[in-house]
């Protein structure tokens, strides 16, 4: 199954049609749930790190951009972000000890961007299903 950003950015327009309770229900009925095969794949890619999967958390985002958000602490893993380099494979340079008169390249290892990739069809699969069975259970 194939989701596009569009249409999932309908569906969230939709759901903020359904009363109040019932969105409650779709919040705490299993979003968080559905969306752990992302967060656990996104911590396997980088499992070569001893701090970045650790650092690596998810959470509800509600409101005009509702949704599953990953992300990682920069305060317990700094070197994160230069890793990700965006999500695209390539180097970055760096100080050598923080010496800024002696920089190195460093090869990138994106582990973000790829393990949502990689997780978006389960995702999505599981996803439709918690909508599924709050409709269900409400009739809808």
């Amino acid at each position: 199954m194939s989701v596009d950003r569009r249409e999932l950015q309908q569906l969230i327009r939709d759901l903020e049609q359904v009363p109040p309770a019932i969105r409650r229900e779709f919040r705490s009925g299993g979003m968080l749930r559905a969306a752990r095969p992302a967060l656990q794949e996104v911590r396997h890619r980088a499992s070569w790190s001893t701090r970045i999967p650790g650092a690596t958390t998810m959470s509800l985002a509600t409101g005009s951009r509702a949704g599953v958000r990953i992300r990682v602490s920069a305060a317990r893993a700094p070197h994160a972000r230069p890793y990700e380099h965006g999500g695209s494979p390539g180097t970055f340079r760096h100080p050598v000890y923080g010496n800024r008169r002696n920089w190195q390249p460093q090869a990138a290892r994106p582990f973000l961007r790829p393990g949502v990739e990689a997780a978006r069809p389960q995702v999505a699969e599981a996803m439709a299903d918690v909508v599924m069975d709050v409709a269900h259970q409400h009739g809808l």
